[in-house]
């Protein structure tokens, strides 16, 4: 069996160091530049070094996205930046553009590299085109299946790594390659500025009555004839391992915190359990599903990892998001008085029963006795976003814990 690595995404630093925390090998990031999700926080040089640091001490690999489809005006500012790498040191970089690949070769000659799902990899020989530039692996595009893997798998040599999306949002286009955001505002999806049209609500216009909009009712929401579900590969731990994948790649730079912990914790235990005895897989799926579950998400599918969708399986379908659970704050200090000190996300109560999530998979539910503000008085309640709060929960807690609200009745 091959070494399995969980890749979590992070959208910052703070998440870079829950997707630590809670179970990842490795984790991605972007720059302030040259990655295709401009809209995250993302890093500055000195959080990358931060990030890296706290990763490396935690044995945790940190790999920087430089995927843009780069155009001329990019590429003498992307020479620049990996440059400014040459001191910051990540374990790899993720590039999609030869051209961008030539001067990683170049500017980084002992860096290592990886191939963005951007670069439409769908073959054994676009693999092998890609291991004699120098790459050690290559993201497959999201579009193959397992049995297309296994082919990849068999003709490429072992030393090359292949990395696939297991879970999270999927695209209407083709492994990303989206013009819709560009057409309809102007900002260019393949240079990270996608406003993710593919989200919206659209409805049907009759050339010959403009201004008269008609629904087509999927829901009673509307239509949202794009919008794709989100991919989830938890009940198939074996079927990947099998298929020969080395990295298991989780999406969501965009995503929450609790998003980033849940999933990394939950796909951390089913491959820890399957790896050490397929039956304990098997006996502990339901917790994996209901823990899935309870991150923000879009009715699942399994995508294209068994072939094209049925009729009874479309990927493209009317669902909106399912949220289960309220991220609180994730605590970051605690006092000798057992309280702990949060960044307030989402507003809460005293006398509110909510749940301390813990990365060693427990979840503990308690009652919030108290809340102070910075200075110490009384609240009964958290109504400000991003307000620093003393919260005392009468139950043992621990930094990086995290807190959050069920919304199930």
């Amino acid at each position: 069996m091959r070494e399995t690595e969980l890749l979590i995404p992070a959208g910052s630093l703070d998440v870079l160091k829950t997707a630590v925390i809670y179970g990842a090998d490795a984790v991605y990031l972007g720059g302030e530049a040259f990655g295709l999700r401009v809209k995250a926080k993302n890093f500055t040089n000195e959080e990358i070094k931060e990030g890296i640091a706290f990763a490396h001490e935690r044995g945790v690999k940190v790999y920087i996205t430089a995927n843009i489809l780069a155009h001329n005006d990019d590429l003498a500012g992307v020479e620049q930046y990996f440059e400014e790498l040459k001191d910051i040191r990540p374990d790899a970089l993720i590039i999609s553009d030869p051209g961008v690949f030539a001067i990683a070769k170049r500017v980084l000659p002992d860096m290592e590299l990886h191939v963005s799902t951007q670069a439409n990899n769908t073959n054994y020989g676009t693999y092998l085109f890609w291991h004699q530039l120098g790459a050690k692996r290559v993201v497959s595009a999201r579009e193959l299946s397992l049995k297309e893997i296994r082919e990849i798998r068999a003709h490429i040599p072992e030393d090359m790594q292949i990395e696939s999306f297991i879970h999270g949002a999927m695209c209407i286009s083709y492994s990303g390659r989206c013009l819709l955001s560009n057409f309809l505002v102007g900002r260019d999806a393949n240079q990270g500025a996608c406003t993710h049209p593919c989200r919206w609500k659209y409805s049907v216009v009759e050339e010959t009555r403009p201004g008269e909009y008609m629904p087509v009712y999927e829901n009673e929401r509307g239509t949202y004839i794009f919008n794709s579900k989100d991919l989830c590969m938890i009940e198939h731990i074996p079927e990947l391992m099998d298929a020969g994948i080395d990295s298991f790649k989780i999406e969501g730079r965009m995503k929450t915190a609790l998003y980033v912990a849940t999933v990394a914790r939950t796909y951390r235990k089913a491959i820890d359990d399957y790896k050490k005895d397929p039956a304990l897989y098997q006996k502990n799926m339901e917790w994996y599903k209901e823990e899935i579950g309870k991150c923000t998400y879009r009715e699942f599918t399994t995508g294209f990892y068994f072939g094209k969708p049925t009729t009874d399986s479309q990927i493209y379908d009317s669902n909106t998001y399912v949220k289960n659970y309220t991220y609180l704050g994730t605590v970051e200090e605690v006092r000798e008085d057992g309280c702990c000190r949060i960044e307030q996300k989402n507003k809460f109560f005293v006398g509110e029963q909510i749940e301390i999530m813990k990365p060693d998979g427990r979840n503990v539910l308690v009652t919030v006795k108290g809340i102070t503000d910075e200075d110490g008085n009384a609240m009964e309640s958290a109504p400000h976003p991003k307000q620093i709060l003393w919260v005392d929960l009468g139950s043992e807690v621990s930094p990086y814990d995290i807190l959050r609200r069920s919304e199930m009745e």
